[in-house]
C-alpha cells in the first residue's frame, strides 16, 4: 500500500511559480511510475507530466517549457515546478504512483492539492 500527499498548492498571480509536492510512504517509491494530473472545475482530469521509474519524462503540450516534473527516490517524493503560471492552469493537481509490483498493478492517487492562479 502506498500513501500520496500533495503539498505547494496555493493562489499565485498570472507569471507566477509554484513548487507542488508528493511525498510517498513505502519502501519501494522507486519501482513505480508518477505522474501528476490535474482537474478543473467541468472539465476531465489531464494528465500535466509524468517520469517513470527509468526517468523518462513527458509532459502535456500545453505545459511544455513552463512545467519540470521531477522525482527524489530518496525521499520518496516527486515534485512539478511550475513557472510562467496562465489562469488555465488553475485546477486540482493530484499526484498518481502506478506500476507492476509482484506481479500485481498497483495504482495510488493523493487526494490533491488546489492551484489557483489569478490576479
Amino acid at each position: 500500500q502506498v500513501q500520496l500527499v500533495e503539498s505547494g498548492g496555493g493562489l499565485v498571480q498570472p507569471g507566477g511559480s509554484l513548487r507542488l509536492s508528493c511525498a510517498a510512504s513505502g519502501s519501494i517509491f522507486s519501482m513505480y511510475g508518477m505522474r501528476w494530473y490535474r482537474q478543473a472545475p467541468g472539465k476531465q482530469r489531464e494528465l500535466v507530466a509524468g517520469i517513470t521509474s527509468g526517468g523518462t519524462i513527458n509532459y502535456v503540450d500545453s505545459v511544455k517549457g513552463r512545467f519540470t516534473i521531477s522525482r527524489d527516490n530518496d525521499k520518496n517524493a516527486v515534485y512539478l515546478q511550475m513557472n510562467s503560471l496562465k489562469p488555465e492552469d488553475s485546477a486540482v493537481y493530484y499526484c498518481n504512483a502506478d506500476g507492476w509490483i509482484s506481479g500485481v498493478y498497483q495504482n495510488y492517487w493523493g487526494q490533491g492539492t488546489q492551484v489557483t492562479v489569478s490576479s
